[in-house]
């Protein structure tokens, strides 16, 4: 998940404080004028919305915050916006797709077809980096990446991963085909 946005709707004000505490901050500040400009957020799941009014019916609404108490102390707002954006990462990470599978990442369980498989920590960060690359991905580049690279860390221990996650999913949903391997490497 990229960095999160929070879109500042017509508080300008409020716009100027924040982005002078934006070191501070942990989401990216954007300004939008009027409801017509938030049209490319719209549906994105790594977004907030804060305004002072409720917006017309056809603009997602989950992703807001409406300031209709006002005054409000800022450590509150920012409080509030943290709340906010854990909850749409949580959610977003609950129902995480890949191929024909469903994985919750807060919980490593894959599930396809009323069947669970209980992933490890690793297993699921291997899925997550093959996922994520469209070519296969060396022994090397898995130990780099996943790993952190240890000159200490022996090849087979990367295989022995592969092997075990392999059997895992082939034992539970009998698929011989999510892990692909070749003599260029691994992938999904």
């Amino acid at each position: 998940m990229s960095q999160s946005k929070v879109i500042i709707l017509n508080l300008k004000g409020l716009y100027n404080i924040l982005l002078e505490l934006k070191e501070f901050l942990k989401f990216e500040i954007i300004y939008r004028k009027s409801e017509n400009e938030l049209v490319k957020e719209n549906g994105s799941s790594n977004h907030l919305i804060i305004s002072d009014r409720k917006i017309s019916n056809n603009t997602d609404t989950k992703n807001f915050i409406i300031l209709n108490q006002l005054p409000l102390k800022i450590l509150d707002l920012i409080e509030k916006i943290n709340i906010s954006l854990l909850k749409q990462k949580y959610s977003f990470q609950s129902n995480f797709e890949i191929k024909q599978y469903k994985i919750d990442l807060n919980s490593r369980i894959m599930s396809y077809q009323k069947k669970d498989l209980k992933l490890t920590e690793r297993e699921t960060e291997i899925i997550l980096f093959l996922n994520t690359r469209k070519t296969p991905q060396s022994i090397d580049i898995l130990q780099k990446e996943v790993w952190g690279y240890s000159e200490n860390l022996e090849t087979h221990t990367v295989e022995t991963h592969i092997y075990r996650l392999r059997k895992k999913i082939k034992d539970t949903f009998k698929d011989d085909n999510f892990l692909i391997s070749s003599k260029d490497g691994y992938k999904i």
